[in-house]
């Protein structure tokens, strides 16, 4: 299992503090130290004072605040979770995308999903109700692009015209592409664009809000893989290729039993085909949260 600390920025009650660049250094680099593998951040560029107030919480800009984590680190992945594409133009997208992969020598992980904020699309002037149509053509805009950046790529709503000349990102074909999502739509992306997949597991309510199918339990959670795993069959791909994202439940390090839930947790979800894990420091200060990214390290992941 791989471990990637989502920004803790991104809890509800964490302080402005966590906006400041010192902190944004100091917890990129002791994730590095902690031996995580890959660091995150969501994208929100236009939240609603609704959502913040109903469990949202502060936003930065992913690609501005990862390349400045690249800029202070040397090896630990750099993971959008999510990046909105329906939000954008795909060739902004992949400029912006491709861009950080070049500023951080090709770390990359481009995590992409759909959005599900209403207020949101109509703040950046984008129908929600094509949030998937658009999601398919971006998802298939970014691989062109990335792959073949001289050859115009045309879309519903946009067309380059004549050759272009656009640099192509570190990694190669493309970075790895990683998708949200917990219904067949998602499992099929992900068969014909993804390098990995990204569920969320929780109860029918919480999937209802962010506009997705609901996986509430380990089990279901497997079957999803299975399925997943079926399809990458079928479509002649290796079935243990893509890598599955999970959340780590919350877990108090100074408590025994809920380390210990944490594993155990975990490892079932490993049996299910999980290969990274979410997780969420202490986010009550940038101090305890590098003592807990610290305190982590060595209790989990070089445990």
């Amino acid at each position: 299992m791989k471990y990637t600390l989502e920004y803790p920025s991104e809890l509800p009650t964490a302080p402005e503090d966590f906006l400041q660049p010192e902190a944004i250094r100091a917890v990129a680099t002791q994730a590095e130290a902690a031996d995580f593998s890959a660091i995150a951040l969501s994208e929100h560029p236009a939240p609603s004072a609704k959502w913040r107030h109903n469990g949202g919480h502060n936003t930065l800009d992913p690609i501005s605040a990862l390349s400045f984590m690249a800029a202070a680190t040397t090896h630990i992945r750099l993971m959008t979770n999510l990046y909105v594409l329906p939000f954008r133009n795909p060739y902004l997208s992949a400029k912006a995308l491709g861009s950080l992969d070049l500023v951080s020598g090709g770390r990359l992980i481009a995590g992409v999903g759909a959005g599900y904020l209403r207020s949101e699309f109509a703040a950046v002037g984008v129908d929600i109700d094509r949030r998937a149509e658009l999601l398919d053509e971006a998802l298939a805009a970014l691989r062109s692009i990335w792959a073949d950046p001289e050859r115009p790529f045309v879309g519903m709503d946009f067309g380059a015209i004549g050759e272009l000349w656009l640099q192509r990102p570190a990694q190669q074909p493309h970075p790895p592409i990683w998708i949200g999502g917990n219904g067949a739509a998602a499992i099929r992306r992900v068969v014909e664009h993804g390098n990995g997949w990204m569920p969320i597991i929780a109860a029918v309510g919480m999937a209802s809000t962010m506009r997705t199918a609901a996986i509430e339990d380990a089990d279901q959670f497997g079957a999803a893989v299975q399925r997943l795993r079926d399809r990458l069959a079928d479509a002649g791909r290796d079935p243990h290729s893509v890598d599955v994202q999970v959340v780590c439940p919350p877990t108090d390090l100074d408590d025994e039993a809920s380390l210990r839930h944490a594993r155990d947790v975990l490892a079932e979800l490993a049996g299910h085909g999980a290969t990274w894990a979410v997780v969420h420091a202490d986010g009550s200060s940038p101090a305890a949260a590098l003592d807990y990214i610290k305190a982590f390290g060595e209790m989990v992941i070089m445990h």
